[in-house]
Protein backbone atom coordinates (compact mmCIF):
# COMPACT_ATOMS: atom_id res chain seq x y z
CA UNK A 1 0.00 0.00 0.00
CA UNK A 2 1.12 3.46 -0.66
CA UNK A 3 0.84 6.45 1.60
CA UNK A 4 0.26 9.92 0.26
CA UNK A 5 2.29 12.82 1.80
CA UNK A 6 1.33 14.62 4.32
CA UNK A 7 -0.59 18.40 3.45
CA UNK A 8 3.15 20.65 4.33
CA UNK A 9 0.89 23.57 3.12
CA UNK A 10 -2.61 25.03 3.53
CA UNK A 11 -4.84 27.31 2.03
CA UNK A 12 -5.86 30.01 4.65
CA UNK A 13 -8.75 30.75 1.88
CA UNK A 14 -10.28 27.83 1.44
CA UNK A 15 -11.07 27.66 5.98
CA UNK A 16 -14.10 28.31 6.68
CA UNK A 17 -14.68 31.77 8.45
CA UNK A 18 -14.28 30.55 12.37
CA UNK A 19 -11.71 28.02 11.49
CA UNK A 20 -9.81 31.68 9.80
CA UNK A 21 -10.41 33.48 13.05
CA UNK A 22 -8.99 30.94 15.48
CA UNK A 23 -5.93 30.55 13.28
CA UNK A 24 -5.54 34.43 13.57
CA UNK A 25 -6.34 34.45 17.10
CA UNK A 26 -3.33 31.41 17.66
CA UNK A 27 -1.21 33.44 15.37
CA UNK A 28 -1.40 36.41 17.50
CA UNK A 29 -0.49 34.38 20.67
CA UNK A 30 2.70 32.94 18.67
CA UNK A 31 3.48 36.61 17.74
CA UNK A 32 3.59 37.42 21.55
CA UNK A 33 4.82 34.09 23.40
CA UNK A 34 8.25 34.46 23.38
CA UNK A 35 10.66 31.64 22.19
CA UNK A 36 10.38 29.05 24.55
CA UNK A 37 8.34 26.14 24.75
CA UNK A 38 4.96 28.20 24.73
CA UNK A 39 5.48 29.39 21.33
CA UNK A 40 6.01 25.96 19.96
CA UNK A 41 2.68 24.44 21.52
CA UNK A 42 0.84 27.24 20.05
CA UNK A 43 2.18 26.67 16.72
CA UNK A 44 1.50 22.86 17.11
CA UNK A 45 -2.19 24.06 18.08
CA UNK A 46 -2.43 26.67 14.95
CA UNK A 47 -1.24 23.30 12.51
CA UNK A 48 -3.67 21.11 14.00
CA UNK A 49 -6.63 23.32 13.91
CA UNK A 50 -5.89 23.75 10.22
CA UNK A 51 -4.87 20.38 9.70
CA UNK A 52 -1.56 20.27 8.75
CA UNK A 53 1.55 18.46 10.52
CA UNK A 54 3.64 20.63 12.19
CA UNK A 55 6.98 21.34 9.93
CA UNK A 56 10.55 20.10 12.21
CA UNK A 57 11.08 24.03 12.34
CA UNK A 58 7.66 24.27 14.52
CA UNK A 59 7.37 27.52 12.91
CA UNK A 60 4.37 28.14 9.96
CA UNK A 61 3.18 31.31 8.44
CA UNK A 62 0.84 32.66 6.20
CA UNK A 63 2.13 34.22 2.95
CA UNK A 64 2.85 37.29 3.77
CA UNK A 65 3.09 39.42 0.03
CA UNK A 66 0.81 41.62 -1.27
CA UNK A 67 -1.39 39.18 -3.70
CA UNK A 68 -4.18 37.07 -2.71
CA UNK A 69 -1.48 33.78 -1.98
CA UNK A 70 -3.59 32.27 1.41
CA UNK A 71 -0.53 29.71 1.66
CA UNK A 72 0.11 28.60 5.36
CA UNK A 73 3.37 27.07 4.91
CA UNK A 74 6.57 25.93 7.09
CA UNK A 75 8.31 29.70 7.51
CA UNK A 76 11.86 27.78 7.43
CA UNK A 77 11.51 26.29 3.97
CA UNK A 78 14.69 27.38 2.39
CA UNK A 79 12.29 28.65 -0.81
CA UNK A 80 10.75 30.92 1.48
CA UNK A 81 11.88 34.56 1.56
CA UNK A 82 12.12 37.36 4.56
CA UNK A 83 10.31 40.24 3.75
CA UNK A 84 10.26 41.72 7.23
CA UNK A 85 12.10 40.91 10.39
CA UNK A 86 10.06 41.07 13.41
CA UNK A 87 9.83 44.30 14.93
CA UNK A 88 10.05 43.03 18.99
CA UNK A 89 7.93 40.16 18.31
CA UNK A 90 8.40 36.43 17.01
CA UNK A 91 6.42 36.72 13.63
CA UNK A 92 7.93 38.36 10.69
CA UNK A 93 6.68 39.05 7.55
CA UNK A 94 7.72 35.79 5.14
CA UNK A 95 6.55 35.23 1.36
CA UNK A 96 5.93 31.52 0.31
CA UNK A 97 8.15 29.90 -1.68
CA UNK A 98 5.68 30.14 -4.63
CA UNK A 99 5.31 34.01 -4.46
CA UNK A 100 9.15 34.37 -3.68
CA UNK A 101 9.58 32.93 -7.33
CA UNK A 102 6.42 34.74 -8.84
CA UNK A 103 7.29 38.14 -7.37
CA UNK A 104 9.68 38.44 -4.76
CA UNK A 105 9.20 41.68 -2.63
CA UNK A 106 10.80 43.60 -0.48
CA UNK A 107 9.75 45.81 2.85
Amino acid sequence: MTYAPARLEADYNTLPAPIQDAFDQLMKQADEAGTGQHFFEVMADAASLIGMPLPASGDIRRCACSCICGVIFDAEHPDAHVIEESAGYNLGRVQCPTCTDRHRETA
